[in-house]
């Protein structure tokens, strides 16, 4: 019997279709036994993989790490694994989500759940979804917005609102951002804050979406990563509905930070084919679009979210938000990268609260993200 141990995040969008595909698997390949531990989102964010590459043989990851493990050799690269099955879900990735994975030529992961920052609404308490930023601020000053913006999040939503507005921010080395177009995103951010409650500095995404999808006072989640569970019926006692970005000038909803999981194998794993075979077999396209989303999941392959029954049974989220995911920003991914992200989101939590100025916010975010390349 080979045993295989997996981590994951402690979510119905992120547990259930690991254990659904796992048991599948096993009925495929009866010598092969795979349990899946949960964290809760916070430590899915901030805590070291390296640290769980030692216990897992089986690792849901965000893209941010992958210079890092790579560069470590912490995870064991896809390349001599089923050449077709790879092309394939690069062929019909759901924006960068496949190469935001790949690292010094080689593929460390794959994306098995895709997602960005979206906008949530409530159907029942607006006509539609709003289009632009201004529109945003109009609903804020009824009352009726909520923002999570728990670390690392006021972070993306900077990163999210610079790209939208054709500033993006930078991932080679040197400054983040010009500090005058830094500042501009800054005091948007600033104005939002102060009419949204008090509570949203310890709301991430799904604390957001637990508050919308419960309570009648809020109808709009202007950015959040989206989680396609609160789009089905049933699953709370309101219906969540998905839409792109809300844009800060004319033009498109580009810039949206790419969020999304992949699934990657611990250098440790004492079966290495037989985790490359379920990392496989869960990231195929008709597993994506059949049981993977069937269990709840948020799936990363293409088919997937351009599929009637998937999307119907989701009430539109994956057609929706689809231009959205397909003109993300993909955030850096150098080793010093996740150290930036915990310190940038720090500094921008002084700002927001009247601590700290946006031009100091915006000097400092440049020079810790410039020393963020000279780790090591």
């Amino acid at each position: 019997m080979i045993e295989l141990r997996g981590m994951t995040w402690n979510h119905p969008r992120g547990y259930d279709p690991m254990v659904a595909t796992s048991a599948a698997f096993s009925v495929a390949h009866p010598q092969v036994k795979i349990t899946w531990d949960k964290r809760s989102l916070q430590d899915f964010e901030h805590f070291p993989v390296e640290v769980l590459a030692d216990q897992f043989d089986l690792i849901v990851i965000d893209h941010p790490h992958i210079g890092q493990l790579a560069d470590a050799g912490i995870l064991l690269p896809f390349e001599g694994q089923d050449a077709a099955a790879l092309k394939n879900m690069a062929d019909n990735s759901v924006g960068p989500s496949f190469a935001s994975y790949t690292w010094s030529g080689q593929q460390w992961a794959l994306p098995i759940d895709a997602a960005a920052q979206v906008q949530a609404w409530r159907p029942d308490l607006l006509g539609a979804p709003v289009r632009k930023w201004d529109d945003v601020i109009a609903l804020a000053k009824q009352g009726q917005v909520i923002w999570p913006w728990r670390s690392p999040h006021e972070l993306m939503s900077f990163m999210t609102l610079a790209a939208n507005a054709g500033t993006p921010c930078h991932v080679e080395p040197g400054p983040l951002l010009d500090v005058a177009d830094a500042v501009a995103v800054l005091e948007r951010l600033r104005e939002l804050q102060t009419l949204v409650p008090p509570e949203c500095a310890m709301l991430d995404p799904i604390a957001a979406l637990e508050k919308l999808a419960t309570d009648d006072r809020w109808a709009l989640a202007p950015l959040t990563y989206g989680y396609v569970s609160y789009a089905h019926d049933g699953f709370r006692s309101k219906l969540v509905r998905f839409a792109d970005i809300p844009v800060m000038k004319a033009g498109p909803p580009a810039g949206s930070a790419i969020g999304g999981t992949g699934l990657a194998i611990s250098a440790n794993c004492a079966h290495p084919e037989a985790a490359f075979d379920y990392a496989l077999f869960t990231a195929s396209e008709s597993v994506q679009r059949g049981l993977y989303t069937d269990a709840g999941g948020q799936p990363g392959h293409r088919a997937a979210w351009m599929d009637d029954e998937v999307n119907r049974k989701a009430h539109g989220f994956y057609r929706d938000t689809l231009a959205t995911l397909d003109a993300v920003w993909l955030r850096p991914r150098h080793d010093g990268y996740v150290g930036f992200q915990t310190l940038g989101a720090a500094l921008i939590t002084t700002c927001l609260v009247g601590a700290v100025s946006s031009r100091t916010t915006a000097e400092r975010l440049n020079d810790a993200f410039a020393r963020s390349f000279k780790v090591g």
